[in-house]
């Protein structure tokens, strides 16, 4: 009779796995990274020195383990993620604990709704368009994501998701006053493709908890704009525009704060081509804070080398960034560079701009049968005023080597 049951146990497994897809993925993605400041750079990315290292560079090597599991039904699919990143060194030889960095990175669920929508709860990647404003941040080895629930339509080209998090620890309303953690955010986005023209608007309200003493000492942001693509023959071309208004964190008030780009690629053949972006991102002026991107991937613009807007440039004055980039692919490998040229936006006068430093990123990407290596150097020219100042060292450099492993247990 306990047979019979394990049997008919088994076969009810294989008609639940008939209807149902699962799938088992792992990632191993090491990166070396190598950074040559001499303890005076001061870019986002760049860990802080001791006076050992002070003048000198240095190597450091941290890595992404995670395993990831999905599990697809007739009505709802379920994700579930683990991760790890460490550096190496980070914990002795025959330590008993870790180093505090292994958690749930993602854990998510998507019920389907009806034919067209979907509610999906959890902790997710938010990432829209070009991760100007809300992106995963990939890059990073421990990527974002947000406590969230989204709702979901699409239908004939449209899109729409309306989404918010309330972020809490326990029973408490989470009241770490930082930028990134907010107390509560609420999120439209609406995007229409329609052929080669694609256009998006976002939407969020972030509320920020000012004080862990009185909980109504609370600031509230309002970020809107447009993120625009459209290719025509070989050329592409993207824009953003968007405002801020209301308060950032603190309690300091934003008036009509905004950043805009527009960009242009053109594909001279198939392996060339070339690209042209401008980007100006307000500051800080007599009557208004300056534009903070929030949630985007940012490490994506403003150079690799993360000197602006990664852990920096917050409140200052603005940015408008002039970028060319060249991509080629020479034996197999792609090739990427991009120079930048920097200066401070201010108060919208365009004839008297402080020159922030120019930068040239080189990225070198090449694919193999079953993992990927990606490698690349930026250097960063400080401006004359600056580089003069004793003790700033004129060399602003960093290189950095990843593997990318990425293994389907089942698939």
């Amino acid at each position: 009779m306990k047979k019979q049951y394990v049997i008919l146990g088994l076969l009810l497994a294989c008609m639940q796995f008939a209807q149902a897809q699962f799938t088992l993925e792992g990632e191993f993605r090491p990166r070396s990274e190598y950074f040559g400041n001499g303890g005076n750079f001061t870019g986002g990315s760049f860990p802080a020195q001791t006076a050992t290292d002070a003048d000198e560079g240095f190597i450091r090597t941290t890595v992404r383990a995670a395993i990831k599991a999905k599990y697809k039904a007739e009505t709802y699919t379920v994700f579930t993620s683990f991760q790890e990143v460490f550096a190496f060194g980070d914990r002795t030889q025959i330590a008993t604990n870790g180093n505090g960095n292994f958690r749930v990175q993602e854990a998510w669920a998507d019920l389907k709704l009806g034919a067209n929508s979907s509610l999906k709860l959890g902790r997710q990647p938010l990432s829209y368009d070009d991760q100007r404003i809300l992106g995963g941040l990939g890059w990073a080895q421990q990527a974002r994501t947000h406590d969230a629930a989204v709702y979901k339509f699409s239908k004939n080209g449209y899109n729409l998701d309306i989404g918010g998090a309330l972020n809490t620890t326990m029973d408490e309303i989470y009241n770490n006053s930082t930028l990134f953690s907010y107390r509560d955010m609420a999120f439209v986005r609406a995007n229409k493709k329609s052929g080669d023209f694609n256009i998006s608007f976002l939407g969020l309200v972030n509320t920020f908890q000012n004080s862990t003493v009185d909980g109504a000492n609370k600031s509230s942001l309002i970020t809107a704009g447009l993120h625009a693509d459209y290719k025509l023959g070989d050329l592409s071309l993207t824009s953003n525009l968007f405002i801020q208004d209301g308060e950032r964190i603190g309690g300091a008030d934003v008036k009509g704060a905004f950043l805009a780009s527009l960009g242009g690629t053109y594909k001279v053949d198939d392996k060339n081509s070339l690209g042209l972006t401008y980007e100006v991102i307000s500051g800080r002026n007599s009557e208004s804070a300056a534009f903070f991107p929030l949630y985007g991937t940012n490490h994506a613009f403003n150079g690799l080398i993360d000197r602006f807007y990664v852990g920096n440039h917050a409140n200052a004055g603005g940015l408008k960034d002039l970028q060319l980039t060249y991509k080629t692919k020479i034996s197999g490998v792609a090739v990427t560079v991009a120079g930048h040229y920097f200066t401070e936006h201010s108060d919208f006068n365009a004839f008297d701009s402080k020159d922030l430093g120019t930068e040239i990123d080189l990225i070198l990407a090449k694919k193999f049968k079953e993992f990927k290596l990606v490698g690349g150097y930026s250097h960063f020219f400080e401006p004359g005023d600056i580089s003069d100042i004793p003790g700033v060292k004129a060399t602003q450099n960093w290189a950095w080597a990843m593997i990318i492993i990425q293994p389907k247990f089942i698939n």
